[in-house]
């Protein structure tokens, strides 16, 4: 499975792409920052942001997209600049037809350090670890962004094969209720048959 991850931001927005499977280690495919300067109008950042996302993902190619999940913080002005970028990295995969899913910070930190309250340095620490990197990923927001795809890769591919399951026996139940009525109707019409004799 490969996955693009994105910490998202007006300034700086992280991309990475890894490749694995759940419970094996990932391997690193690209990561890089969209920058978009601050003396651009909001709307024009945001078509950047779209513009290089749809490129990544052309020329990636990932299964899955992870967004993090925003959060309040006290300044609004930056929580509404991160959501902006969120809802772009989602129409952008949507619109690719690709899967998107939202994990908090929390969630991240836990996955790749096993701890939900780690700092920024250890989830980069835990991320260069994984991934056996020469060198660190730099700024965070590459970090994050390869942390939250590689918390998708471990975390989704397990969901996803959980919701596949609980639909396959769904699915079965279904099916072996379907089959216990038509036993039924077929008892009945039997003993309805055999009574009509008598």
């Amino acid at each position: 499975m490969r996955v693009l991850g994105v910490d998202p931001g007006l300034t700086r927005c992280g991309l990475g792409v890894v490749e694995g499977t759940p419970g094996k280690p990932p391997a690193l495919v690209a990561v890089g920052v969209i920058r978009t300067p601050a003396e651009l109008d909001v709307s024009r950042r945001l078509v950047q942001i779209e513009a290089e996302l749809d490129e990544w993902i052309s020329k990636h190619r990932p299964d899955a997209v992870a967004v993090e999940r925003v959060f309040a913080q006290h300044n609004v002005r930056t929580v509404m600049g991160t959501a902006q970028a969120s809802g772009v990295a989602m129409v952008v995969a949507a619109r690719r037809g690709l899967p998107v899913s939202l994990h908090t910070p929390s969630e991240v930190k836990a996955a790749v350090t096993g701890s939900g309250r780690a700092g920024k340095e250890q989830v980069t620490t835990m991320v260069t670890r994984i991934l056996k990197l020469a060198e660190r990923p730099t700024p965070a927001d590459a970090a994050d962004a390869l942390a939250l795809a590689i918390c998708q890769v471990w975390r989704g591919g397990v969901t996803s094969k959980l919701q596949e399951a609980a639909a396959s026996r769904s699915n079965l139940e279904a099916m072996a209720q379907a089959q216990s009525r038509l036993q039924v109707a077929r008892l009945r019409a039997a003993v309805a048959a055999q009574e009509s004799k008598r």
